[in-house]
């Protein structure tokens, strides 16, 4: 049961100026519950300080604990044991590499993170996870990132509002997952991306349309781990 309502800020007040502690005051009365995807993740913040339903965070500029939610999920159904896994990230540090930084700890994995000069994730993230007992590795060159791991993963390398798509290329070129990236992985490792994959820039299609790819479970478990988040919210776990 239950009904859903798509909303864009031009279909609220907030296009007119609202505020989002008005806004999320007054959705309090009509919902159980609001997921937000927002650009700033200031924007959800405020939402949660200011409303009496639950807040999923459904993707921010910072972070998307929803997505790995679901990529953790897609990993266990592979009969893969997530305390015995060494996960590989590779490319640009945005918000999905955030979250598996934050989840590290938690889930008991081990997580090596390649990145260029200029891409790191946040490095009070780093420091805070690993305080808590996460196993963090920062290593520049992929293929040395990439040895004996069992899973890698990969991001566009242009999202969120990002201006500078032709630096980014450039820049990220050298950390395309490919056929020979792979190699470097045990051989039974497989390849997870969260969608839009662009094959050619952060992937190629070797890997991501390959027998290592699980990208479209992972899709498909986007649905299964959300309505388990909306169930613990609403307390029926």
């Amino acid at each position: 049961g239950g009904a859903s309502i798509t909303a864009t800020s031009n279909d609220m007040q907030l296009g007119r100026g609202e505020t989002i502690e008005d806004t999320a005051k007054v959705l309090s009365r009509f919902v159980d519950a609001i997921m937000l995807r927002a650009n700033d993740h200031a924007t959800l913040v405020a939402l949660a300080h200011n409303a009496s339903v639950p807040i999923i965070n459904g993707l921010t500029d910072y972070n998307h604990p929803c997505q790995i939610m679901a990529d953790l999920m897609t990993l266990e159904e592979q009969g893969r044991k997530l305390k015995d896994l060494t996960l590989c990230w590779v490319g640009d540090g945005n918000n999905v590499a955030v979250s598996f930084v934050n989840a590290c700890a938690k889930f008991g994995y081990k997580l090596r993170i390649s990145t260029p000069k200029g891409y790191e994730v946040s490095g009070q993230d780093v420091q805070r996870a690993r305080a808590a007992g996460a196993q963090i590795e920062l290593i520049t060159n992929p293929k040395d990132a990439c040895q004996n791991v069992d899973v890698i993963i990969a991001d566009t390398w242009v999202s969120m509002g990002d201006l500078d798509a032709d630096q980014r290329m450039s820049d990220l070129a050298g950390h395309q997952v490919n056929e020979d990236l792979m190699s470097c992985a045990h051989s039974d490792a497989l390849f997870l991306h969260c969608l839009p994959a662009h094959r050619g820039e952060e992937v190629s299609a070797a890997i991501i349309d390959g027998p290592k790819s699980v990208v479209f479970d992972e899709a498909e478990n986007r649905l299964h781990a959300q309505k388990a988040v909306l169930k613990w919210c609403l307390g029926a776990l």
